[in-house]
């Protein structure tokens, strides 16, 4: 029996609406190739465009538009020099995170066969690590205020808050990980400054270690930590961090990756209770938009792992094989990954690396 999947699409803005077809399409070749699954996309205008027309960034009703959905697959969001960015953050990216319990950001960072990374000398094998960050609370938490504003005397207030309840299921996500990958955890920390939320962080961490005895553990202050993504990322497997701190970790990482361009994301329900998102994290680089040259394999990645966790292994596999396969034949790359094709011909070009695959 065919499942059947619906996905909300929302292509958002800037080069969001540019990579999404090219997203769409993969997605609808591995389904054609593997005839084991059906999508139903119903795709919905929310994003700047939508907040300028109607004062909000999406309705009213949107997460109980979005709950029905199996998964949201998401472009881009934001019009720098229009609306000030915390706008769309607060109003669209945060909402759905926090109000869908989405605690789990996942970001890998693989070098690809064929590509060469910034970092000298480093090769496929030496890149492969992933970042999990807490996603609903930590510093992104929302709570603070301002006072005395527009006088010598104003006040800002930002306070992170960190409960054990968060703090432990986004260690345990990234603990049973490890386990499956190469067995090594790594916690980014500030301990030594964060003498409350951080020294808790580890904390819980420490009280947590004794249930996975198969799993290596190390923690490091988040500063070192951003040293060594760029000076030995060949000692990291799995990464876990706060919303800040996996935030800023995961961009690096996905700068050694060679580019941002080709960093997809997952922001997991693991109970799934809710839908998950799936997106790339370039976002959406007003600089680039309309010229048709944004790289669409972050967004065509980001589908592979919307069906890997819909349990579509077979079909997540062919997406990845037809970037990887596309982006070793170097032909067919976008001009951030040195090439001079169009974002329609990288994704036709991964499509057709899928139609061709043979078992």
């Amino acid at each position: 029996m065919t499942n059947t999947y619906r996905i909300a699409v929302l292509p958002g803005d800037g080069i969001g609406k540019e990579v999404m077809p090219e997203g769409l399409k993969a997605l609808q070749a591995v389904e054609r190739k593997t005839d084991s699954f059906h999508l139903a996309l119903d795709e919905f205008p929310w994003g700047s465009e939508y907040y300028l027309q109607n004062g909000r960034m999406m309705p009213a009703e949107a997460l109980g538009i979005l709950a029905d959905y199996d998964a949201i697959y998401f472009g881009a969001i934001g019009l720098p020099g229009s609306i000030p960015d915390h706008i769309t953050l607060w109003e669209f990216v945060l909402p759905i995170r926090q109000g869908f319990d989405q605690y789990i950001n996942y970001r890998p960072s693989k070098l690809l066969p064929g590509l060469i990374s910034p970092l000298r000398d480093k090769r496929p094998q030496d890149i492969d690590f992933v970042v999990i960050r807490e996603n609903t609370e930590g510093e992104y938490s929302g709570a603070g205020g301002r006072t005395h504003l527009h006088t010598s005397q104003e006040v800002a207030i930002q306070t992170s808050i960190f409960t054990r309840f968060a703090t432990e299921r986004v260690m345990r996500f990234a603990f049973e990980l490890a386990r499956k990958r190469k067995k090594k955890l790594t916690s980014a920390t500030k301990s030594n400054a964060c003498q409350f939320s951080m020294v808790f962080w580890d904390e819980v961490f420490e009280a947590l270690k004794p249930a996975y005895p198969d799993v290596r553990t190390e923690k490091w202050h988040v500063d070192a930590l951003a040293a060594r993504f760029v000076t030995r990322p060949e000692t990291l497997d799995v990464v876990v961090a706060s919303n800040l701190f996996g935030d800023i970790l995961s961009d690096l990482g996905g700068a050694i990756q060679g580019s941002l361009g080709l960093v997809a994301s997952a922001n997991l329900n693991p109970e799934r209770k809710y839908p998950s998102l799936f997106e790339p994290v370039h976002g959406s680089a007003p600089d680039i938009m309309g010229q048709g040259i944004a790289n669409p394999i972050a967004m065509i990645w980001a589908g592979g792992m919307l069906l890997d966790f819909l349990g579509e292994g077979e079909a997540a596999s062919l997406i990845l094989h037809g970037i990887e396969a596309t982006v070793l034949q170097g032909t067919t790359l976008t001009p951030d990954l040195g090439g001079k094709a169009s974002t329609a011909q990288v994704g036709q070009a991964i499509c057709e690396q899928i139609e061709r695959y043979e078992r």
